[in-house]
Formats: C-alpha cells, structure tokens, sequence
C-alpha cells in the first residue's frame, strides 16, 4: 500500500523517482560536457588522414580497382587510431611531445637523424596539401595554379595565425573545413548509387590484383597514417593538460581515446566514401583517370555539374586545413628535435618551393600526389619505432606504460609497414611496378 502523498500531492515513491531521474540526467550531463571539453586534438589530427595525398591515392585505387582496395583504408584506419592513441598518451604521461622526448631519450647524432627524415616527411605532406589546396582553387574558380598555390599559402598562415587566439580558435576552424569535405562527400555518395554488397565484401576481404595495386595501397597506408600527426598529437594534447595525478592523467587518457576513436572514424568514412566514388563512377563507366583535372571533368557528364563543383570544394577545403596542420607538426619536428627557430614565414617559404617546382615545371600533380604519399610510408618507421621504444619504458610512462600486448601489436603494425615498403622496392627493382 503506498504511502499518503506528501503536501504537494505527490506521493513519496514518485518524489523518490523524480530525484533519480533528474540526478541521472545531471550526471549524463556532466559526463558529456567533460567530454566535449577533450574532443579537439584528434579532429585536427584527422585532417591529415583525408588530405589531398588521400584524394589522390583513392581516386586512383578506385578508378582502376573498383572497390577491391577497401580494406587497405580499413586496417590502415585501424593502424592509425592504435598510433594516434598511443603519441597521446605520450604527451598526456611526460607532459612532452614526441620530438622533445626523443631529444631527452637518444644521442645528439640519432636526433640529427630522426629530424632531416622527418623533415623529408614534411616536405612530402607539405607538397601535397598545398598541391591540393592550389588544385581545388584552379577547378573551384579558374584561377592559374601559381597564383592558386600562393592564397593557400597566404591562407594557411592566417590560419595558423588565429592559434594566437588559442587551439580551440583553429580547433573550430578546422572543424569547419571538416565538415566541409564530410558532407561534399555525403552527396558524392548519393549521386555516385554504388553497390553496397560489393563495398561491403571488399572493405572486409583483402586482395591485391597486381603490383600496380600494391604501389597504390602503399600510398593508400602513406596517406592513411601519417608520420607528422604522430608527433603533432602528443603535442596537441597539451593544450587539455593541467597539473595531474596518476589517476587524473588516466582520466584525461581515457576521455583522449574517445575523442581519437570518433574524430579517426570519421576520416575512415572519408576516405572509403573517395574509394567508392571512384570505383562507381570512373571503374563502373570505364572512364581512365589519370590526373585530378581529369577526375573533376569526368564527374560533370556523368553525374552532373553538382558534383564536379562538389568535388572542388572538398579538395579546397581539404588542402587548405591539411596545409594548416602541417604547418604546425612541422613547428613541433624543428623545435623538439635539435632546437632549431626558424621563423614561421621562413619554413612556410621552403617547403613551398618543391610544390611550386612541380607547378612551374608541368609535372602531373596526380603522380606527384601519390609518390608523395609512398614517401611517407617509407619515413614512417622513423616516427613510429622511437615512440613504441618511448612508450615501454616505466620510468618515463609511470601508469600508462604500454602493457605488452600493445607493445607487441606495435611491433606487429611496424613489421607490416616496412614488409609492404620492402616489396614495393623488390617489385620496383624487378620491373613489375
């Protein structure tokens, strides 16, 4: 029998439901605003995993291999979630990043090293987000590549400019121009009507038709996990950082992991959604495309003017905030390694100067995208070798050494990055690439 209603006229079995209810929706509302305040980093990070290098790498698996190289975007997301995790948790454990670790850790002469590799990593990615950049201007408005590649350049520094306003300021730029490509690439879809059966298998059944499909799967995991965000998210992290115990810094981890498994699986979808296009469009209408000109013109008879202008738009956006985060892993690679300052505008002047060879002289910014690309699968191992030997070691970590299945599935991902770059140069020394 329940008891009499209070004053109210409510009774107390309801008074007692009512408290648990709104208790609940309070605690669900504080996680998620804590929640909210550690998504950030990782979406700046997924920039560089659906950059121009991926435009490039995708459209050309797709156009000539359907939907066959799908699962290679899988595993390749899969090895850059475990990476991205595991450089956080490096700077959220030693309130350092990855480069200025490694000058703490290892010679003077092996820093030298890791630093001119990582700085070839840099210009690779530079070259092709401002490639891409200069390109999604040309076909967005017909303005002449060399005057294209210079306002990306003008607008890549008044990006990285608005950081003096803090990293939640480009943080929410950045976050713009990801939702710029996520939904061009939305609409893509829906005009592209793929098979689904067939993304289905393909994104789960690995297969590789010849050699020319393994060169662009290695630019596909060049493109996919990339070697300057490695040592930029230990960096970005930093920004969420305040003075911790061990169980705090596990916290902050914990709610880290979140932001990179939402922010990576995004770019997956990306990055699958390019692969699709391709393969529907240019494989299903045997249409060959060699360059990115060619991609865009192609996408008008077929789908209609909508697409082609949608396609420019993503490229824009892609090179544009691809060429802003590189910009500032490229500030973390010279500061943490050997202390080197060089003005902001100096670097950004240098490693324009390969992109603006390859426009000057008529090189076919496609191939040049995806070689790119190849070039960081080979300066990977640089990145991720020092990080996995950092990460081990308990006096460093403290709680958040890796345990060792996570050193061993890191061992794992490095023997497959350098076993598909060892194959690559058998084949191209043999002449089947």
């Amino acid at each position: 029998m329940l008891k009499s209603a209070n004053a109210d006229g409510v009774a107390p079995v309801q008074v007692d439901r009512i408290y648990i209810e709104s208790y609940h929706r309070s605690q669900f509302g504080q996680r998620a605003r804590q929640m909210l305040r550690y998504l950030g980093p990782a979406f700046i990070v997924s920039v560089a995993y659906i950059d121009p290098g991926n435009f490039a790498t995708n459209i050309s698996g797709g156009s000539k291999f359907n939907y066959a190289l799908l699962w290679v975007i899988l595993w390749s997301n899969a090895m850059a979630i475990f990476l991205q995790t595991i450089s956080a948790k490096l700077g959220i454990a030693t309130g350092s990043n990855l480069p200025e670790m490694c000058a703490k850790v290892f010679s003077r002469r092996t820093n030298w090293c890791l630093w001119i590799v990582a700085e070839v990593a840099a210009m690779a990615t530079d070259l092709a987000e401002f490639l891409g950049g200069a390109l999604g201007l040309y076909l967005l408005l017909q303005i002449p590549l060399p005057w294209a590649g210079l306002i990306i350049g003008v607008l890549t520094l008044l990006i990285i400019y608005m950081e003096k306003y803090g990293q939640r300021t480009v943080e929410m730029i950045i976050g713009l121009l990801v939702a710029v490509i996520c939904g061009a690439y939305t609409l893509e879809l829906f005009l592209a009507k793929p098979n689904w059966s067939q993304v289905s298998y393909h994104t789960l059944v690995p297969s590789l038709p010849n050699g020319e499909a393994l060169l662009i799967a290695v630019g596909m995991l060049g493109a996919t996990v990339m070697p300057h965000v490695i040592y930029l998210h230990s960096q970005l992290v930093q920004s969420r950082k305040t003075p911790e115990t061990e169980e705090q810094k596990k916290r902050h981890f914990h709610l880290t992991r979140w932001d990179i498994i939402i922010a990576m699986n995004i770019a997956f979808i990306v990055n699958a959604a390019m692969v699709v296009v391709a393969g529907s469009v240019f494989f299903t209408h045997a249409v060959e495309v060699e360059t990115i000109e060619q991609a865009h013109q192609s996408l008008a008879p077929l789908l209609g003017s909508l697409s082609s202008a949608v396609f420019a738009i993503a490229l824009l956006a892609s090179g544009l905030s691809s060429s802003a985060v590189g910009t500032m892993a490229g500030q973390t690679i010279m500061k943490g390694f050997v202390n080197l300052q060089i003005p902001l505008l100096v670097r950004r002047l240098i490693t324009m100067v390969p992109a603006m060879v390859v426009i000057m002289c008529g090189i076919d910014p496609m191939k040049a995208l995806v070689i790119s690309q190849v070039v960081l699968s080979f300066s990977l191992p640089a990145a991720v070798i020092p990080l996995l030997m950092i990460t081990r070691r308990r006096e460093i970590m403290g709680s958040l050494v890796n345990s060792p299945w996570t050193n061993r599935l890191g061992y794992l991902i490095t023997s497959i990055i350098i076993g598909l770059n060892a194959v690559l140069i058998i084949l191209t020394f043999t002449g089947q690439v």
